[in-house]
Protein backbone atom coordinates (compact mmCIF):
# COMPACT_ATOMS: atom_id res chain seq x y z
CA UNK A 1 0.00 0.00 0.00
CA UNK A 2 1.35 3.42 -0.93
CA UNK A 3 1.73 6.00 1.86
CA UNK A 4 -0.68 8.90 1.41
CA UNK A 5 0.52 10.90 4.44
CA UNK A 6 4.32 11.16 4.59
CA UNK A 7 4.25 13.25 7.79
CA UNK A 8 2.14 10.67 9.60
CA UNK A 9 4.42 7.93 8.28
CA UNK A 10 7.45 9.55 9.94
CA UNK A 11 5.62 9.94 13.25
CA UNK A 12 4.48 6.31 13.13
CA UNK A 13 7.99 5.13 12.37
CA UNK A 14 9.32 7.16 15.30
CA UNK A 15 6.58 5.90 17.64
CA UNK A 16 7.30 2.27 16.92
CA UNK A 17 11.09 2.22 16.48
CA UNK A 18 12.25 -0.69 18.67
CA UNK A 19 13.97 0.42 21.87
CA UNK A 20 13.04 4.10 21.45
CA UNK A 21 10.47 5.18 24.03
CA UNK A 22 8.58 8.43 24.68
CA UNK A 23 11.26 9.86 27.01
CA UNK A 24 13.95 9.38 24.35
CA UNK A 25 11.64 10.91 21.76
CA UNK A 26 11.08 13.95 23.96
CA UNK A 27 14.84 14.44 24.21
CA UNK A 28 15.22 14.19 20.45
CA UNK A 29 12.37 16.59 19.74
CA UNK A 30 14.12 19.23 21.81
CA UNK A 31 16.83 19.26 19.13
CA UNK A 32 14.93 18.32 15.97
CA UNK A 33 11.74 19.93 14.68
CA UNK A 34 10.31 16.87 12.97
CA UNK A 35 10.80 13.07 12.95
CA UNK A 36 12.08 13.29 9.38
CA UNK A 37 14.97 15.44 10.67
CA UNK A 38 15.77 12.76 13.24
CA UNK A 39 15.95 10.01 10.65
CA UNK A 40 18.20 12.06 8.37
CA UNK A 41 20.52 13.31 11.13
CA UNK A 42 22.98 10.43 11.01
CA UNK A 43 24.37 8.16 13.72
CA UNK A 44 26.95 10.59 15.12
CA UNK A 45 24.44 13.39 15.69
CA UNK A 46 21.93 11.03 17.28
CA UNK A 47 24.49 9.23 19.46
CA UNK A 48 25.39 12.58 21.00
CA UNK A 49 21.84 12.80 22.36
CA UNK A 50 20.71 9.23 23.00
CA UNK A 51 22.24 5.80 23.56
CA UNK A 52 24.20 4.11 20.81
CA UNK A 53 21.55 1.39 20.56
CA UNK A 54 18.79 3.97 20.12
CA UNK A 55 20.86 5.86 17.53
CA UNK A 56 21.42 2.69 15.54
CA UNK A 57 17.73 1.79 15.70
CA UNK A 58 16.76 5.23 14.41
CA UNK A 59 19.24 4.98 11.55
CA UNK A 60 17.92 1.58 10.48
CA UNK A 61 15.06 1.77 7.94
CA UNK A 62 11.91 -0.17 8.86
CA UNK A 63 11.87 -3.78 7.74
CA UNK A 64 8.97 -5.31 5.82
CA UNK A 65 6.98 -5.78 9.04
CA UNK A 66 7.53 -2.16 10.08
CA UNK A 67 6.52 -0.79 6.69
CA UNK A 68 3.42 -2.96 6.71
CA UNK A 69 2.47 -1.74 10.21
CA UNK A 70 2.78 1.88 9.09
CA UNK A 71 0.69 1.22 5.98
CA UNK A 72 -2.00 -0.53 8.02
CA UNK A 73 -2.14 2.38 10.48
CA UNK A 74 -2.51 4.90 7.66
CA UNK A 75 -5.29 2.81 6.13
CA UNK A 76 -6.96 2.39 9.54
CA UNK A 77 -7.25 6.14 10.07
CA UNK A 78 -9.25 6.46 6.86
CA UNK A 79 -12.16 4.62 8.49
CA UNK A 80 -15.03 6.65 9.99
CA UNK A 81 -14.33 8.11 13.48
CA UNK A 82 -10.74 6.77 13.41
CA UNK A 83 -7.97 9.26 14.17
CA UNK A 84 -4.19 9.25 14.51
CA UNK A 85 -3.06 12.10 16.76
CA UNK A 86 0.65 12.91 16.72
CA UNK A 87 2.52 15.26 19.02
CA UNK A 88 2.46 17.79 16.19
CA UNK A 89 -1.33 17.64 15.89
CA UNK A 90 -3.16 20.64 17.45
CA UNK A 91 -5.89 18.20 18.51
CA UNK A 92 -3.46 16.25 20.69
CA UNK A 93 -4.74 16.40 24.32
CA UNK A 94 -3.23 19.41 26.07
CA UNK A 95 -3.01 17.80 29.52
CA UNK A 96 -1.38 14.68 28.12
CA UNK A 97 1.21 16.78 26.32
CA UNK A 98 2.36 18.03 29.76
CA UNK A 99 3.41 14.65 31.18
CA UNK A 100 7.12 13.67 31.01
CA UNK A 101 6.55 10.85 28.51
CA UNK A 102 3.55 11.57 26.26
CA UNK A 103 2.89 9.03 23.50
CA UNK A 104 4.29 10.01 20.13
CA UNK A 105 1.11 8.80 18.43
CA UNK A 106 -2.35 8.19 19.82
CA UNK A 107 -4.83 5.90 18.07
CA UNK A 108 -8.35 7.13 18.84
CA UNK A 109 -11.87 6.03 17.93
CA UNK A 110 -14.88 8.19 18.68
CA UNK A 111 -15.29 11.73 19.99
CA UNK A 112 -11.72 12.98 20.22
CA UNK A 113 -12.92 16.32 21.66
CA UNK A 114 -13.43 14.41 24.93
CA UNK A 115 -9.66 13.96 25.19
CA UNK A 116 -9.38 17.69 25.90
CA UNK A 117 -12.45 17.97 28.12
CA UNK A 118 -12.21 18.40 31.93
CA UNK A 119 -12.01 14.84 33.22
CA UNK A 120 -11.75 12.68 36.33
CA UNK A 121 -10.20 9.22 36.17
CA UNK A 122 -11.96 6.48 38.13
CA UNK A 123 -9.98 3.31 38.77
CA UNK A 124 -10.08 0.30 41.07
CA UNK A 125 -10.09 -3.44 41.39
CA UNK A 126 -11.00 -5.83 38.58
CA UNK A 127 -12.45 -8.18 41.23
CA UNK A 128 -14.63 -5.50 42.77
CA UNK A 129 -17.38 -6.07 45.30
CA UNK A 130 -21.00 -5.36 44.41
CA UNK A 131 -20.82 -2.23 46.56
CA UNK A 132 -17.64 -1.10 44.83
CA UNK A 133 -19.24 -1.51 41.40
CA UNK A 134 -22.30 0.42 42.59
CA UNK A 135 -20.11 3.20 44.03
CA UNK A 136 -18.07 3.50 40.83
CA UNK A 137 -21.19 3.71 38.68
CA UNK A 138 -22.89 6.24 40.93
CA UNK A 139 -19.85 8.50 41.24
CA UNK A 140 -19.23 8.33 37.48
CA UNK A 141 -22.83 9.15 36.62
CA UNK A 142 -22.91 12.10 39.01
CA UNK A 143 -19.58 13.49 37.82
CA UNK A 144 -20.51 12.99 34.17
CA UNK A 145 -23.80 14.71 34.89
CA UNK A 146 -21.80 17.68 36.18
CA UNK A 147 -20.02 17.86 32.82
CA UNK A 148 -16.85 15.92 33.64
CA UNK A 149 -15.58 13.20 31.31
CA UNK A 150 -14.88 9.89 33.05
CA UNK A 151 -11.55 8.27 32.13
CA UNK A 152 -10.78 4.65 32.92
CA UNK A 153 -9.08 1.56 31.50
CA UNK A 154 -12.00 -0.62 30.29
CA UNK A 155 -11.00 -3.48 32.59
CA UNK A 156 -13.55 -5.58 34.44
CA UNK A 157 -14.95 -4.41 37.76
CA UNK A 158 -14.52 -0.76 38.71
CA UNK A 159 -13.35 0.38 35.26
CA UNK A 160 -16.36 -1.06 33.45
CA UNK A 161 -18.77 0.39 36.04
CA UNK A 162 -17.11 3.81 35.71
CA UNK A 163 -17.55 3.75 31.93
CA UNK A 164 -21.18 2.68 32.27
CA UNK A 165 -21.86 5.55 34.64
CA UNK A 166 -20.00 8.02 32.47
CA UNK A 167 -22.11 7.12 29.45
CA UNK A 168 -25.23 8.13 31.39
CA UNK A 169 -24.14 11.76 31.80
CA UNK A 170 -23.30 14.67 29.52
CA UNK A 171 -19.56 14.27 30.14
CA UNK A 172 -19.45 10.75 28.65
CA UNK A 173 -16.33 8.59 28.99
CA UNK A 174 -12.87 7.84 27.60
CA UNK A 175 -11.36 4.34 27.68
CA UNK A 176 -7.56 4.03 27.62
CA UNK A 177 -6.70 0.51 26.52
CA UNK A 178 -3.50 -1.49 26.94
CA UNK A 179 -3.78 -3.29 23.60
CA UNK A 180 -3.92 -2.28 19.99
CA UNK A 181 -7.07 -0.25 19.51
CA UNK A 182 -8.36 -2.84 17.04
CA UNK A 183 -8.53 -5.45 19.82
CA UNK A 184 -11.19 -5.58 22.53
CA UNK A 185 -9.92 -6.82 25.88
CA UNK A 186 -11.44 -8.38 27.84
CA UNK A 187 -13.85 -9.87 25.30
CA UNK A 188 -16.70 -9.67 27.82
CA UNK A 189 -16.54 -5.86 27.45
CA UNK A 190 -17.25 -6.02 23.72
CA UNK A 191 -20.67 -4.37 23.85
CA UNK A 192 -19.37 -1.73 26.26
CA UNK A 193 -16.50 -0.98 23.87
CA UNK A 194 -18.94 -0.51 20.98
CA UNK A 195 -20.99 1.98 23.01
CA UNK A 196 -17.91 3.90 24.12
CA UNK A 197 -16.70 4.11 20.51
CA UNK A 198 -20.09 5.52 19.48
CA UNK A 199 -20.80 7.89 22.37
CA UNK A 200 -17.38 8.39 23.99
CA UNK A 201 -13.81 7.73 22.91
CA UNK A 202 -11.34 4.84 23.00
CA UNK A 203 -7.63 5.60 22.86
CA UNK A 204 -4.38 3.60 22.73
CA UNK A 205 -0.71 4.30 22.23
CA UNK A 206 0.01 0.74 21.08
CA UNK A 207 0.24 -0.33 17.42
CA UNK A 208 -2.60 -2.13 15.71
CA UNK A 209 -2.77 -5.79 16.57
CA UNK A 210 -0.91 -5.46 19.90
CA UNK A 211 -1.96 -8.32 22.16
CA UNK A 212 -2.86 -7.82 25.86
CA UNK A 213 0.68 -8.11 27.28
CA UNK A 214 0.94 -7.80 31.06
CA UNK A 215 3.66 -5.13 30.87
CA UNK A 216 1.48 -2.79 28.80
CA UNK A 217 -1.23 -2.22 31.39
CA UNK A 218 0.81 -0.53 34.14
CA UNK A 219 2.34 1.67 31.47
CA UNK A 220 -1.02 2.75 30.04
CA UNK A 221 -2.02 3.90 33.56
CA UNK A 222 0.03 7.10 33.11
CA UNK A 223 -2.32 8.02 30.26
CA UNK A 224 -5.42 7.42 32.39
CA UNK A 225 -4.17 9.89 34.99
CA UNK A 226 -2.55 12.13 32.38
CA UNK A 227 -5.86 12.79 30.62
CA UNK A 228 -7.58 13.75 33.88
CA UNK A 229 -7.38 16.60 36.36
CA UNK A 230 -7.96 14.18 39.25
CA UNK A 231 -7.98 10.44 40.00
CA UNK A 232 -10.56 8.66 42.17
CA UNK A 233 -9.69 5.20 43.53
CA UNK A 234 -12.87 3.32 44.43
CA UNK A 235 -11.63 -0.09 45.61
CA UNK A 236 -8.08 -1.41 45.66
CA UNK A 237 -6.15 -4.13 47.42
CA UNK A 238 -2.86 -3.25 49.10
CA UNK A 239 -0.84 -4.22 46.00
CA UNK A 240 -3.35 -3.11 43.37
CA UNK A 241 -2.34 -1.65 40.04
CA UNK A 242 -4.67 1.23 40.85
CA UNK A 243 -2.07 2.40 43.38
CA UNK A 244 0.36 2.72 40.45
CA UNK A 245 -2.11 5.03 38.74
CA UNK A 246 -2.45 7.07 41.95
CA UNK A 247 1.33 7.28 42.35
CA UNK A 248 1.78 8.43 38.76
CA UNK A 249 -1.05 10.92 39.21
CA UNK A 250 0.83 12.46 42.14
CA UNK A 251 3.96 12.76 40.01
CA UNK A 252 1.92 14.43 37.27
CA UNK A 253 0.49 16.97 39.71
CA UNK A 254 -3.04 15.53 39.64
CA UNK A 255 -5.29 15.41 42.71
CA UNK A 256 -5.89 11.93 44.14
CA UNK A 257 -9.11 10.93 45.92
CA UNK A 258 -10.09 7.65 47.56
CA UNK A 259 -13.30 6.14 48.91
CA UNK A 260 -12.82 4.56 52.36
CA UNK A 261 -14.20 1.18 53.38
CA UNK A 262 -14.34 -1.24 56.25
CA UNK A 263 -11.07 -1.84 58.11
CA UNK A 264 -11.76 -5.54 57.61
CA UNK A 265 -12.28 -5.34 53.82
CA UNK A 266 -9.23 -6.41 51.74
CA UNK A 267 -10.28 -4.12 48.87
CA UNK A 268 -10.29 -1.11 51.19
CA UNK A 269 -6.64 -1.55 52.17
CA UNK A 270 -5.30 0.24 49.09
CA UNK A 271 -7.67 3.18 49.50
CA UNK A 272 -6.77 3.51 53.19
CA UNK A 273 -3.09 3.44 52.30
CA UNK A 274 -3.61 6.27 49.82
CA UNK A 275 -5.54 8.32 52.38
CA UNK A 276 -2.71 7.87 54.88
CA UNK A 277 -0.32 9.12 52.18
CA UNK A 278 -2.36 12.27 51.56
CA UNK A 279 -5.16 11.28 49.18
CA UNK A 280 -8.40 13.10 49.92
CA UNK A 281 -11.17 11.02 51.46
CA UNK A 282 -14.49 11.35 49.65
CA UNK A 283 -17.88 9.92 50.52
CA UNK A 284 -19.87 11.42 47.66
CA UNK A 285 -19.43 12.98 44.26
CA UNK A 286 -20.27 16.31 45.89
CA UNK A 287 -17.16 15.95 48.08
CA UNK A 288 -15.00 15.59 44.99
CA UNK A 289 -16.69 18.48 43.20
CA UNK A 290 -16.21 20.64 46.30
CA UNK A 291 -12.49 19.85 46.33
CA UNK A 292 -12.24 20.77 42.66
CA UNK A 293 -14.35 23.87 43.37
CA UNK A 294 -16.94 22.68 40.90
CA UNK A 295 -19.96 22.24 43.19
CA UNK A 296 -21.59 25.55 42.09
CA UNK A 297 -21.82 24.45 38.45
CA UNK A 298 -25.61 24.64 38.36
CA UNK A 299 -25.59 28.11 39.89
CA UNK A 300 -22.82 29.35 37.58
CA UNK A 301 -25.22 29.27 34.64
CA UNK A 302 -27.31 31.93 36.41
CA UNK A 303 -24.40 34.29 37.10
CA UNK A 304 -23.54 37.26 34.98
CA UNK A 305 -19.87 38.09 34.46
CA UNK A 306 -19.63 40.89 37.10
CA UNK A 307 -21.07 38.51 39.74
CA UNK A 308 -18.37 35.85 39.23
CA UNK A 309 -16.08 35.14 42.16
CA UNK A 310 -12.64 36.68 42.34
CA UNK A 311 -10.83 33.57 41.09
CA UNK A 312 -13.13 33.41 38.05
CA UNK A 313 -12.63 37.08 37.26
CA UNK A 314 -8.85 36.60 37.50
CA UNK A 315 -9.12 33.73 35.03
CA UNK A 316 -11.26 35.79 32.65
CA UNK A 317 -8.71 38.60 32.86
CA UNK A 318 -5.92 36.13 32.04
CA UNK A 319 -7.87 34.92 28.99
CA UNK A 320 -7.85 38.43 27.55
CA UNK A 321 -9.44 38.61 24.11
CA UNK A 322 -7.75 35.85 22.11
CA UNK A 323 -7.41 32.05 22.26
CA UNK A 324 -5.21 30.90 25.16
CA UNK A 325 -3.97 27.40 26.07
CA UNK A 326 -4.15 25.80 29.51
CA UNK A 327 -0.37 25.89 29.97
CA UNK A 328 -0.36 29.67 29.51
CA UNK A 329 -3.38 30.12 31.77
CA UNK A 330 -1.81 28.00 34.52
CA UNK A 331 1.35 30.11 34.33
CA UNK A 332 -0.54 33.41 34.35
CA UNK A 333 -2.87 32.51 37.22
CA UNK A 334 -0.55 30.14 39.11
CA UNK A 335 -3.44 27.71 39.40
CA UNK A 336 -2.97 23.90 39.79
CA UNK A 337 -4.18 21.84 36.78
CA UNK A 338 -7.08 20.24 38.65
CA UNK A 339 -8.43 23.53 39.99
CA UNK A 340 -7.90 25.28 36.64
CA UNK A 341 -9.87 22.59 34.79
CA UNK A 342 -12.75 23.03 37.22
CA UNK A 343 -12.80 26.80 36.82
CA UNK A 344 -12.67 26.56 33.04
CA UNK A 345 -15.54 24.08 32.97
CA UNK A 346 -17.63 26.32 35.26
CA UNK A 347 -17.03 29.34 33.03
CA UNK A 348 -17.76 27.28 29.91
CA UNK A 349 -21.07 26.02 31.31
CA UNK A 350 -21.95 29.56 32.33
CA UNK A 351 -21.38 30.72 28.76
CA UNK A 352 -18.46 33.02 29.60
CA UNK A 353 -15.88 31.11 27.53
CA UNK A 354 -15.82 28.64 24.66
CA UNK A 355 -13.57 25.66 24.07
CA UNK A 356 -11.59 25.62 20.81
CA UNK A 357 -9.66 22.78 19.13
CA UNK A 358 -6.21 22.05 20.49
CA UNK A 359 -7.04 22.70 24.13
CA UNK A 360 -7.51 26.45 23.62
CA UNK A 361 -10.10 28.67 25.31
CA UNK A 362 -11.54 32.02 24.28
CA UNK A 363 -13.65 34.54 26.16
CA UNK A 364 -17.24 35.02 24.99
CA UNK A 365 -18.42 38.62 25.06
CA UNK A 366 -22.14 39.19 25.56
Amino acid sequence: MQDTDPAASHWLRLAHTPGVGPVTVQRLLQHFDHPQDIFSAGHAALAALVSDASARALCTPPDDGGRDAIARALAWQQLPAHQLLTLADPRYPALLRQIPDPPVVLYAVGRIALLDAPAVAIVGSRNATAQGVANAGAFAQALSGAGLTIVSGMALGIDAAAHEGGLLGAGSTVAVVGTGIDRIYPRSNQQLAYRIAEHGCIVSEYPLGMRPLAANFPRRNRLISGLACAVLVVEAAAGSGSLITAHVANEQGRDVFAIPGSIHAPLAKGCHKLIKQGAKLVESAADLLDELRMAPLARMAELQEPACGGEFMALLDALGHGPVGTDRLAALTRTPPGLLAGQLLALELAGHIERLPGGLFQRVHT
